[in-house]
């Protein structure tokens, strides 16, 4: 600590604060504890301005696990991303694990895997994850460069570790960062371990006088990198997923593919892919090559934004005649793809139709691979807010299909249950643009998912003379038409959305599990709702709902008669009200634009009617 810094702490130790009992004992807990300048020094700014309102925001609130672990702004503060907030969550996660494994033996051979990815930040997060383990006795695989995402569950099944956690914010904005954690399954956690961690933390909040003490890495024979352990294996096991025809058709086929990273760490990891699997060098978006915490050109740096987030590589692909376009997030599990069309412009797969043909292509990919396979014994997954198209196909092709809650943790917890009864996961996805293809990882997993795109690119166009435009209209044609709407606004005033969502579950006069009965005047009737909020569900003979409740999110589903689904919920890691849409239909139906058309009425009306965008003062998208 400073002398300047440790001069205005015992300034403060005799001036008055707020004069509010439990703001003034969170202030004095953060000087106790924090030992970082920049922090402290914004605490005790904020203090001498009297910025009392900011101070109890910043510290009257805690952030608690989400969808994804932690994630949020990084600035001083209990609610916020900073040294002090990881130090005390990798105290809990630690004093968890103990209580989970008493053994120390446990401690030391199996330990914890930690990475990091190329934000502000991520690897001095990392450093102290590992500083507060390597104090309690764990062995730590701690990757000493940037790691994508995916590789921190890998490596937990392939080193059987206790947990991982992955230092990231996806593909948020700049001023975030994140805290990812895995179980020993190789899943993120779910109940009742998310819960257990939070009370953990709650119960172990005073940082130990050692842990940012850095001496904790010299000569320390429980810290271990992990790289050449495990990043071959994971190249070694893509590659035995692709069959020797397939990386025959690869290495003669003559698409041409650009790919950028967004100032992420996927470019190493998906360049090696594609040498790996005999596929020609993609052309880099040579902009946005290198990791940078700035994000210099995509200020969105979230290729699920569309276009906009997109022009450089469009810029790249149309400069150099390729044909289709593969872009990771920043942590590089997701992966958006753009494929050239007929009139010469880029058409962008949203994630729904990118879960359709890798849908089709793990299922063609396992059939080619094993010829006499029982399909029956397969399954593929989908979250609640994804398309349907997979349920369609199993009804047709023998697979089972199951719908899981939103996010990986749910799917890739599902697909540990599916193989324990002795089932073969092929494929799990969501609307998101993330993909899971097989369970060699129990995540979403962008660098694999950009592999299997471009095999089955080529092998479409090599084998059946195919674009994978028209191979998704032959899903369609084979399975029925099944289009989607998926948007969201924005809203940073959390009484806001509650109160949003609290009108349409009390909609008839502020009667309980009343909600809307249709839209534009009735024109489109509602017939069933689930309120995953609070459990209930009109559909079921008792009103309960069968997936699993989260008070602490918001999230309705409504279903229409004419066979449309929508379903509204708040986002876990930004400041979104999502809405989901679509429509399926028969084989038979063959009016496809009757049933896009239909579509966006409904939608166009559900965001009026229900979110009132201008009364609630709500930012649309833009795109």
């Amino acid at each position: 600590m400073s002398l300047p810094i440790a001069r205005m702490k015992c300034e403060l130790k005799t001036m008055a604060l707020s004069g509010d009992a439990d703001l003034d004992a969170q202030i004095r807990l953060w000087l106790k504890y924090d030992k970082n300048p920049s922090t402290l020094s914004q605490i005790m700014d904020a203090i001498k301005a009297e910025d009392w309102n900011t101070l109890r925001r910043r510290l009257c609130t805690r952030i608690t696990f989400g969808t994804a672990g932690l994630r949020g702004c990084m600035r001083a503060g209990f609610d916020s991303m900073n040294e002090l907030v990881v130090i005390q969550t990798a105290q809990g996660l630690c004093a968890y694990l103990k209580e989970q494994y008493p053994n120390e033996e446990d401690w030391k051979s199996r330990g914890i895997v930690i990475g990091y990815d190329g934000r502000y930040n991520s690897q001095r997060f990392a450093e102290l994850t590992a500083i507060v383990f390597l104090n309690n006795n764990f062995l730590v695989y701690l990757y000493t460069r940037f790691v994508a995402t995916p590789l921190v569950p890998f490596a937990i099944l392939r080193l059987r570790c206790l947990a991982g956690v992955q230092v990231t914010a996806s593909h948020n904005p700049k001023q975030d960062n994140g805290y990812k954690v895995y179980w020993n399954n190789g899943a993120q956690i779910i109940p009742p371990h998310d819960v257990g961690i939070q009370e953990a933390i709650m119960k172990n909040l005073e940082p130990r006088s050692d842990s940012w003490d850095d001496s904790a890495f010299c000569a320390n024979d429980l810290l271990e990198d992990p790289y050449e352990s495990v990043v071959p294996a994971y190249y070694d096991i893509l590659k035995k997923s692709i069959s020797c025809p397939l990386m025959e058709s690869n290495g003669k086929c003559k698409l041409s593919f650009t790919y950028t990273a967004m100032h992420g760490v996927g470019h190493p990891y998906v360049r090696t892919a594609f040498d790996k699997i005999n596929l020609k060098p993609f052309i880099p978006v040579r902009e946005q090559i290198e990791p940078d915490p700035e994000f210099p050109t995509t200020p969105m740096p979230n290729p699920e934004e569309g276009k906009t987030s997109l022009e450089l590589s469009i810029k790249t692909a149309t400069e150099n005649k390729s044909e289709i376009i593969l872009a990771n997030d920043p942590d590089a599990d997701r992966l958006a793809v753009a494929e050239i069309g007929d009139d010469g412009k880029y058409k962008l797969f949203n994630g729904n139709e990118l879960g359709a043909l890798l849908g089709w292509w793990s299922l063609e990919n396992y059939k080619m691979r094993n010829p006499d396979a029982d399909i029956s014994k397969c399954s593929m997954i989908a979250s609640t807010v994804s398309s349907k198209i997979l349920k369609s196909m199993a009804e047709r092709e023998g697979f089972t299909f199951h719908e899981t809650l939103t996010g990986f943790k749910w799917m890739g917890n599902k697909a540990i249950e599916e193989e324990a009864a002795g089932k073969t996961v092929l494929f799990a996805f969501e609307e998101a643009i993330g993909f899971m293809v097989s369970t060699n990882v129990l995540d979403k997993d962008g660098i694999s998912a950009a592999a299997h795109v471009s095999t089955m690119a080529c092998y479409l166009r090599c084998k059946q003379c195919m674009t994978l435009q028209e191979k998704l209209r032959d899903i369609y044609e084979t399975y029925g038409f099944h289009v989607s709407i998926c948007s969201y606004l924005i809203c940073h005033c959390p009484p806001v959305i509650k109160a949003i969502f609290e009108r349409l579950r009390n909609f008839d006069n502020d009667q309980p599990n009343t909600y809307p009965t249709g839209i534009l005047d009735d024109e489109f009737e509602i017939v069933h709702v689930r309120d995953l909020t609070t459990g209930y569900d009109s559909s079921t003979s008792d009103k309960k709902a069968t997936l699993p409740i989260s008070s602490s999110s918001q999230m309705i589903t409504f279903t229409f008669k004419n066979g449309a689904v929508v379903t509204l919920r708040t986002s876990g890691t930004e400041p979104k009200i999502k809405y989901y849409a679509e429509m399926c239909g028969k084989p038979e139906d063959k009016n496809w634009e009757k049933l896009t058309n239909t579509l966006k009425r409904m939608v166009d009306a559900i965001v009026q009617e229900f979110y009132e965008p201008e009364k609630n003062g709500l930012e649309r998208k833009i795109d």
